[in-house]
C-alpha cells in the first residue's frame, strides 16, 4: 500500500528530527526549536514533540529536549521524571529551568582546523567593532538643513 504524500513527508521530517535528538549527548540539552532547526525545519518545534511521542520506544534521549529557555514542558510525573533524569546526567537548574548557558547543545558545524576557527572569530570581532552611530544609539542623526 502506497503512503500518502503528506504521510511520507511527515515520516521523512520525523526521521530527520529524531536523528538530531540522538545527537544530544549526556549532560547537554536542546530545545524543541533547536531540534527542528537542526533537522532543516525551522519553526516546526511542535512537530518535534509529535515525533518524540510517535517514536515512543524509550530508546531516544527524550528527556534532553526542553522548551524555550530551558523550561520543562511535561507535566506531572513525566515532568518530574525528566528533571530527575537530567539531574542524574549532571545538568544544572536555575530554579525550574535548565541552565541553558552551561548545558545547551550546539548543532553548529565545527571548523575544519583550529586556525580556521580563530580566523573566523577574528573576522567576526572586526565586523562587530564597525558599528555605526545609529546601531550604537538606536536612533538616526538629524539631517542638516531641515
Amino acid at each position: 500500500m502506497k503512503a500518502k504524500p503528506k504521510e511520507a513527508v511527515q515520516r521523512g521530517m520525523f526521521a530527520a528530527m529524531l536523528r538530531q535528538v540522538r545527537r544530544v549527548p549526556r549532560g547537554k540539552v536542546a530545545t524543541y526549536g533547536d531540534i527542528a532547526y537542526a533537522a532543516g525545519f525551522p519553526g516546526a518545534a511542535r512537530q518535534v514533540a509529535w515525533a518524540l511521542h510517535a517514536e515512543g520506544n524509550g530508546l531516544l534521549p527524550w528527556h534532553r529536549i526542553v522548551g524555550a529557555g530551558g523550561k520543562i514542558l511535561l507535566t506531572g510525573e513525566h515532568g518530574f521524571e525528566q528533571r530527575m533524569r537530567l539531574q542524574m546526567e549532571g545538568v544544572g537548574f536555575l530554579g525550574l529551568r535548565v541552565n541553558m548557558a552551561a548545558h545547551r547543545q550546539s548543532f553548529a558545524a565545527k571548523p575544519e582546523t583550529a586556525s580556521a576557527g580563530k580566523a573566523a572569530q577574528h573576522a567576526g570581532a572586526k565586523a562587530i567593532g564597525k558599528k555605526s552611530a545609529r546601531e550604537v544609539t538606536g536612533r538616526s542623526r538629524a539631517r542638516k538643513g531641515k
